[in-house]
């Protein structure tokens, strides 16, 4: 599913400029689920960030995935986690993503790929948080 979804983002008007590998982890919050998978694209995108956040959730649409209960498993889940330096704090998007800094599994695959790249508001880079990201501690690329 990652890989179809990556595989979509140029018609959809997101140019993959990199590409992190595949990081996996046990799921969170309930680690019974589903084991995660996870990776970052840093990309290039027309439009503000609402509108970047519109065309992520209709490619999840299209590829399947339905909206149950918060945190509840699923197929896919395409996050925005910055947009530049923009900060926003908007009812349906908050930017950078607000917990995005304490997940390995994100901040990994981010700092895979763009290890310099500064938090707006933290003012710390990728690589830093995520040598101190305390969830999904248990994070590695796939083999």
């Amino acid at each position: 599913m990652l890989e179809a979804a990556l595989a979509r983002f140029p018609a959809v008007g997101l140019k993959v400029l990199k590409r992190s590998s595949w990081w996996r982890s046990a799921a969170w919050p309930d680690p019974m689920g589903p084991e995660y998978r996870n990776g970052v694209a840093l990309v290039e995108a027309q439009g503000g960030p609402l509108a970047v956040l519109r065309t992520l959730r209709d490619l999840e649409i299209d590829l399947g995935r339905e909206r149950a209960e918060r945190n509840a498993p699923r197929t896919l889940d395409l996050d925005l986690i910055a947009h530049g330096r923009a900060v926003l704090d908007d009812p349906v998007l908050t930017l950078p993503h607000p917990r995005a800094h304490e997940r390995l599994f994100v901040m990994g695959p981010l700092a895979e790929i763009a290890p310099d790249w500064l938090h707006p508001t933290l003012a710390r880079t990728a690589s830093m948080l995520a040598s101190r990201a305390t969830v999904g501690t248990d994070a590695r690329p796939v083999d």
